[in-house]
């Protein structure tokens, strides 16, 4: 059953390319375009003020690492950009048959359930290409640094750690998801393709509020059990700092609130939105 959901709903996210292509390739795209003209603009200027000042305009023969682009896209995989956009692909995956009433016709084919898991499925493969897009966007950006300043190009593997490349490329396919999640919860409960888009994103414009500024006027600590609750993006971001290479400190007891928030909306957002579908009448759907 869930083998036909999937099959199902990934032939369906596939006709629509619009929504495809702006949640899966948008971000690499301005990405690439945005890599090439700083570096372009970077090395015209630096021209320009190395003539000015009479010293030579060569940036060295440092090569530049391209084995860089898997760290960057492991760290930075999980960016507000790429999250905006797939919520494009989230609110036509979870609200799209509320919006053209189509639930009526697919669920007296398949379990709810099933059809609910089929959706997060195909979330989740688009999560996964979209980073990879990102990594290919990644390579092209350290490609165009070198070509553009005229550097060698390497692929050096030496300080590369496998395992925390692992777990942050894992901790970020975990984040798009999860935020996804959210736009499940509203698209069920509400019926409405613009809750479904919304919603996540007032959310996680009320987290970088509550996180900010507020945190200190509240009373909170990063490290406070309301804080990583409450606060999915923070829980998300303390998990990377504890992954990530460095000398940074983690508090005690920090990393298992962080587990159990980013575990929680993760599990909530499905369960409630399986249980409220159960009971939906889907005849005028």
């Amino acid at each position: 059953m869930l083998v036909d959901a999937l099959k199902s709903e990934a032939y369906r996210v596939s006709r629509n390319r619009t929504a495809v292509f702006c949640s899966v390739l948008l971000t690499p795209l301005l990405f690439i375009i945005g890599g090439v003209a700083f570096h372009i603009i970077t090395k015209t200027k630096g021209d320009t003020l190395a003539a000015k000042a009479s010293l030579p305009a060569e940036m060295g023969n440092q090569p530049v690492n391209l084995a860089d682009a898997l760290g960057f896209t492991a760290t930075y995989g999980a960016n507000g950009v790429l999250l905006a956009f797939m919520l494009l692909a989230a609110a036509t995956v979870y609200a799209g048959d509320y919006r053209w009433e189509t639930w009526r016709l697919i669920s007296a084919r398949n379990g709810r359930p099933w059809l609910i898991l089929g959706k997060i499925g195909v979330m989740k493969a688009l999560a996964m290409i979209a980073m990879l897009a990102m990594l290919m966007a990644a390579f092209v950006f350290f490609i165009s640094q070198a070509v553009v300043t005229g550097r060698p190009m390497a692929f050096d593997l030496t300080d590369f750690d496998l395992g925390r490349f692992l777990l942050l490329w894992l901790l970020s396919l975990i984040r798009i998801v999860q935020y996804g999640l959210i736009a499940l919860l509203a698209a069920v409960v509400s019926r409405s393709l613009l809750a479904a888009l919304f919603v996540p994103w007032a959310l996680g414009f009320a987290q970088s509020i509550l996180g900010g500024p507020l945190m200190p006027v509240i009373g909170w600590a990063p490290t406070d059990w309301a804080a990583q609750l409450l606060l999915p993006g923070l829980a998300y971001d303390t998990l990377k700092a504890a992954v990530s290479p460095g000398p940074m400190p983690m508090p005690e007891g920090a990393v298992m609130k962080a587990i159990v928030s980013l575990t929680l909306w993760c599990v909530v957002p499905v369960a409630a939105s399986i249980a409220w579908f159960q009971r939906q009448d889907l005849s005028k759907e």
